[in-house]
């Protein structure tokens, strides 16, 4: 089955041809794509697309429900989905972020999971919901407040009778990773993958979970989703985002309605409104099942419909939405925040499936395709600007094709924007080389074949479609439908879309005036009763399972050596897939040996050579379908190229001629280091970067760290380009291997035989490598001040050296502990203290043998939360909660993810390369497998009583000084408020000590 998936794959990508599809008929011509209709052996009838590369089969059942099935036996796992035609667009006006919180209160269980008695809790469920409403209906604020007491009061009750995280716990104990859902616009999916032998005990859950709704621990997840709602309002990307939609569309939902709601709609919830919204759109004749990876067609469809096919059809009606009138001039919205400055220019389109889809899809791709397109040549390699490119969207009504653009250190906004848009009046002028239509078609080929090796991506493709009502016929032929497409064509669409119709939003420095904070409303603790069992749980815990064995690697089976003519050593692996290749130079030397490496790598990639400019070669290498590239990391420096295996030998000889004949530029050099600066000043300003590297890493390293071990700019300007030049020219001359994966290795060695010269001299050793000592953690905190809503917090300890024996408890502990949606640190600080959106912890393992391992803890809350939030973290993070039931789930857990788990393709190689930095070198998971199965609870917390008990923490705090309590902070040390400019070594006038 593998090999006739990727023989149709490779008819679609052209890489073969006259292939055919198992089930057409014989007088179908191999480029004939049309949907056919069969029926199996147990009489399901289902649809299948000739040519198709995915191997899809599509259902519908008796009620409607729509089953996407595709066949991939490379691992056990099954990617799931299960997808909801209904989201944002579909929320009442009152009740904005409806969709969203029910998509939340779906992990709650039924009337049989999570409850210990519903007739008794029901009742209390009801008094709760009639309170919601008084409390909606109230205008006036102190009696509000006094229902809001009232909730508070008949949830805790409530919660005595409820069993927390039921669900999560049964999908946990499956094994199961990535449990999550979202909403959008059109749209609500849950997504799991599960260890393929346990898609019974899936579908049991799944069938009751969607069976009812019940609104249990209602009001402390809607303070985590309002939790959610204020990361929003620090992240000026998604206010960016909303002012765009509101001037593209300002009647449509899209743009008149977030997917999280408004404060005051968050606030004021109705219980009713929510049960209205499930009865009506979650029915099986408005919901999808996809299921990708191992599986058995026939029998799996037998199952989905005995889960599944008691649903009960409704007729249901999807809301007529407005239209929108066309936009006749720039419309102008500007956002205010605290990161970098930027600029977005939009254009609203015509819908997903239309032929605007195509058009839009192939200017953008000439446009900006990450290489050789007119904004990636024309402004990023030039370095005219900071950064830019574009990219489309397309929804069920409308779409839109937004770029943007972020400013050098001396220009403004609106020159970033005239650089854009002259970008697209050379689109509109024609002036683009016309073999790039192929090249981008081509490349699109490309990016579709990795697609489909991905069961979560090939997964993601088929609920897109459904969603937006795609005949998976359109989605295969698609790629051949741009073919049909002219250069006229184009350049006549480009004339009359793009006119002075855009919406042009201008992201400012400067403080937010429409914010919105509001006090903590003073939540109960409510009851977790994590010794508490439902009798859905034990049924489910009494289905059988067939087990499933892991598989463990033979790296030195698995990985092939040989040596080249020159005698370098190179490890290979074959691709049983497709035609695809990676050839990779490794040289063990990186940016630890010399602080020059990583600049003279970005260099390279604005050089030509003496006979190619740096223009000429991105569009060389882009004709190829090749892809190259040279990077510099902490220990390690990679030379390589990618693509297709039949441009193998002229991919490495551009690659090549590049390595030995760059010319360096002094104009390019130049620019580079303004765009260094630029990007440190804008680092500066992203709340992310000062917390997980800058704060993080002076937690860890203090003032001699590798974050602050960087040349000025000033000693930058010094530096002679030539001297960069010469340095990535000398990389040949030092002791070096060489990875390959792909097809006809014979082939490969011969093309590195012919391009890659080495001289005869022996080959030099590398320099010393730098040692950056990790200090004693312990006393300080680290604070730094930032005009933010929420605050977080991060707590570090410096744990012993790594030991390999410690592996399979660290991995266990992390399940049980910090990690996911039934780990102790999530039920606690947001499932029973409703204090967080986002907390975790975790005991991480050093990366290389010597270092130390490092406890870790993390709270992200709004800043009158922040005190309990800490109190709450450091009760756990030094004792342990000891729950037996959550413990032996998180063991079976473990156990089923390493049996599942299969290392494959090229991830082998790159798997031993991070083990042999740990001193490894065999397959690591077996010996963990089998002390993971050995292991008690006592284990766990004796585990616990020496690693993480009692440790003492260096915290990095970042917040909005006014807000956030000072005095709780210095109780958790020396207070220490930190200059950014200090965190990250950058050059500052007189500053010599942390302010």
């Amino acid at each position: 089955m593998k090999l006739l998936k990727s023989l149709l794959l490779f008819c679609i990508v052209g890489l073969l041809s006259n292939c055919k599809d198992a089930t057409k008929q014989e007088n179908i011509t191999p480029n004939e794509v049309k949907t056919e209709k069969h029926t199996d052996s147990a009489g399901y009838t289902y649809e299948t697309v000739t040519n198709d590369p995915t191997g899809l089969r599509l259902y519908t059942l008796d009620n409607g429900l729509t089953v996407y099935l595709s066949k991939n036996e490379e691992e056990p796992k099954i990617q799931t989905y299960i997808a909801v035609r209904a989201g944002s667009n579909y929320d009442p006006k009152e009740s904005t972020g409806l969709a969203h919180y029910l998509e939340h209160m779906v992990f709650k269980g039924t009337d049989e999971i999570g409850t210990q008695d519903f007739e008794k809790e029901k009742v209390l469920l009801k008094e709760i919901s009639d309170l919601y409403e008084q409390h909606k209906a109230e205008s006036d604020s102190e009696k509000k407040k006094e229902i809001y007491k009232k909730i508070d009061e008949v949830s805790q009750e409530a919660s005595k009778i409820s069993i927390s995280n039921e669900y999560d716990k049964m999908i946990s104990s499956l094994g199961a990773q990535g449990t999550n859902a979202h909403t959008w616009f059109e749209e609500t999916v849950y997504k799991n993958k599960i260890p393929t032998n346990e898609l019974d005990k899936w579908l049991m859950v799944e069938s009751e979970r969607f069976s009812k709704l019940v609104l249990r621990l209602f009001h402390t997840e809607l303070e985590a989703v309002y939790e959610e709602f204020n990361r929003g309002q620090d992240n000026d990307g998604r206010k960016v985002y909303v002012a765009m939609l509101k001037g593209l569309f300002p009647t449509h939902p899209y743009g008149q309605q977030t997917t999280i709601g408004t404060s005051d709609h968050l606030k004021n919830p109705s219980m009713v409104a929510i049960h209205n919204y499930f009865n009506t759109y979650y029915v099986p004749n408005n919901m999808a099942m996809v299921l990708v990876g191992d599986i058995d067609f026939e029998e799996t469809i037998k199952k989905v419909d005995k889960a599944f096919g008691s649903f009960q059809k409704k007729e249901l009606t999807h809301p007529i939405l407005p239209k929108e009138n066309p936009i006749t001039g720039p419309v102008i919205n500007e956002v205010f925040g605290p990161t970098a400055e930027s600029v977005s220019i939009a254009y609203r389109s015509d819908a997903i499936g239309t032929k605007e889809e195509k058009l839009l899809t192939l200017v953008d791709m000439l446009l900006a395709n990450g290489k050789a397109g007119l904004i990636d040549l024309n402004l990023n390699q030039k370095q005219v600007v900071q950064n830019a490119g574009c990219s489309p969207t397309f929804l069920n009504d409308y779409g839109y094709h937004q770029f943007y653009g972020t400013p050098k250190a001396d220009q403004t906004l609106d020159e970033v924007k005239d650089l854009l848009l002259a970008q697209i009046e050379k689109i509109k002028a024609g002036n683009f080389d016309e073999w790039m239509i192929n090249a981008v078609i081509n490349d699109l080929k490309l990016s579709k074949t990795k697609q489909y090796e991905s069961n979560t991506q090939l997964a993601t493709a088929y609920y897109n479609a459904f969603i937006h009502r795609q005949n998976w016929k359109d989605k295969v032929t698609f790629l051949d439908d741009l073919k049909k497409i002219s250069k006229q064509e184009l350049v006549d669409f480009a004339n009359t879309f793009y006119k002075d119709n855009y919406v042009v939003t201008y992201k400012r420095k400067g403080e937010d005036t429409n914010i919105v904070k509001v006090q903590n409303p003073g939540i109960t603790p409510v009851a977790l009763n994590r010794d508490k069992q439902s009798e859905f749980l034990k049924k489910f815990s009494n289905a059988e399972t067939l087990p499933l064995a892991p598989k463990f690697i033979d790296y030195k089976v698995a990985i092939k050596e040989t040596k080249t003519d020159s005698g370098l050593p190179l490890s290979f692996i074959d691709n049983p897939n497709n035609d695809l290749f990676e050839l990779k130079f490794i040289f063990d030397i990186g940016q630890d040996h010399d602080r020059k490496a990583s600049l003279a790598t970005g260099y390279l990639n604005y050089l030509g050579t003496d006979s190619l400019s740096s223009d000429a070669l991105k569009k060389e290498f882009y004709k190829l379908g090749i892809n190259y590239s040279v990077y510099a990391g902490e220990d390690k420096t990679y030379v390589g190229v990618s693509g297709l295996k039949e441009n193998l030998d002229a991919g490495l000889s551009l690659l090549e001629n590049l390595w030995t004949n760059a010319v360096p530029d002094q104009e390019a050099y130049t620019k580079y280091i303004d765009q260094i600066a630029k990007s440190r000043i804008d680092g500066k300003t992203s709340k992310g970067n000062i917390l997980w590297n800058g704060l993080m890493s002076y937690g860890a390293y203090g003032d001699d760290s590798p974050l602050r071990n960087i040349y000025t700019i000033e000693e930058l300007k010094a530096i002679d380009p030539q001297e960069l030049v010469n340095k990535i020219k000398e990389l040949r001359t030092y002791k070096q291997r060489i990875f390959y994966y792909g097809k006809d290795i014979d082939k490969a060695i011969a093309s590195i035989n012919t391009h890659h010269k080495i001289g005869k001299e022996e080959l030099l050793n590398y320099p010393e490598k730098t040692n950056y000592v990790e200090k004693e953690t312990g006393g300080n905190v680290y604070f730094v001040d930032y005009d933010m809503v929420q605050s977080e917090i991060l707590f570090l300890a410096k744990g012993a050296p790594f030991d390999p024996s410690k592996m399979a408890a660290t991995k266990l502990f992390n399940t049980y502990f910090g990690s996911g949606l039934s780990s102790i640190v999530f039920q606690e600080i947001r499932e029973s203290k409703s204090l967080a959106y986002s907390a975790f912890s975790a005991y991480d393992t050093a990366s290389e043998i010597g270092k130390s391992n490092y406890v870790y803890a993390y709270v992200g809350t709004q800043a009158n939360k922040l005190s309990e939030a800490v109190n709450a973290m450091m009760e756990l993070m030094n004792d342990m909660p000891e729950a037996e039931e959550q413990f032996n789930a998180a063991k079976e857990a473990t156990l089923k993810k390493i049996a599942a788990e299969r290392i494959t393709k090229a991830n082998i190689f790159w798997t031993y390369e991070s083990l042999k930095k740990l001193g490894i070198t065999q397959d690591n998971r077996e010996e963990m497998y089998k002390t993971i199965e050995n292991m008690t609870l006592t284990d766990l917390k004796t585990f616990f009583n020496e690693n993480i008990k009692g440790k003492s923490y260096n915290v990095m705090v970042i917040g909005n000084k006014k807000d956030l309590d000072m005095k709780a902070l210095a109780k958790l040390g020396n207070v220490q408020e930190m200059d950014i400019d200090y965190l990250f070594n950058y050059e500052k006038e007189n500053i010599d000590v942390p302010l």
